[in-house]
């Protein structure tokens, strides 16, 4: 199963997770990043690595989070940013747009 960054992050994009994911699955929006669900390998750096505690095994995302899953997939979408599974976010670069649901978020 996919890891899912969920509130913890937003506004804070610290970035030690995607400094040491070995997939470089990690996507900066706006004002959050953002798991690629089809390219993460399962492998749980990024959750230690997190200095916020905003990453989790999607298996194990609180009940008061489980929205961020659909949030994670959805900001891949063509409805959000289009970028679909482009395989590297260091080549795909920072994304000026949020999905919906981190736009109108509380800070």
């Amino acid at each position: 199963m996919p890891h899912v960054i969920t509130d913890a992050c937003i506004d804070v994009k610290d970035g030690a997770c995607v400094k040491c994911c070995p997939v470089d699955c990690i996507y900066e929006g706006g004002r959050t990043l953002y798991i690629q669900p089809d390219e993460c390998i399962d492998c749980g750096i990024c959750v230690s690595a997190c200095p916020t505690q905003a990453i989790y095994e999607e298996s194990r995302v609180p009940a008061s989070q489980l929205h961020f899953i659909a949030i994670n997939r959805e900001f891949f979408s063509d409805n959000v940013s289009g970028l679909g599974s482009p395989g590297s976010a260091a080549d795909a670069g920072p994304v000026a747009c949020d999905h919906p649901g981190i736009t109108g978020a509380a800070a």
